[in-house]
């Protein structure tokens, strides 16, 4: 996978169409981002939101549980990398 890894999809939330992802590194809103799945499938966006606890922020670091608003439905275990 091209890019610096950033993290991890752990849950997708349908409704709100928004990610769960536990950070490698760090990630801010403005990222353009690479979701890939495990079969191979993959779509690029931009980050324009990034929440902890529901309160939105603009950059998380290694180590923290964000959501992040996808614009595409993402599964558990989908890959994040910075393009």
């Amino acid at each position: 996978m091209a890019g610096r890894m950033v993290g991890t999809v752990t849950h997708y939330f349908p409704k709100v169409q928004a990610a769960v992802v536990m950070l490698e590194s760090a990630l801010k809103v403005g990222d353009k981002v690479k979701f890939v799945a495990p079969n191979g499938e993959e779509f690029e966006q931009e980050i324009t939101s990034i929440q902890v606890d529901r309160q939105p922020i603009e950059q998380a670091k290694s180590g923290d549980e964000v959501g992040v608003g996808v614009e595409k439905e993402v599964k558990e275990g989908y890959k994040v990398s910075i393009v």
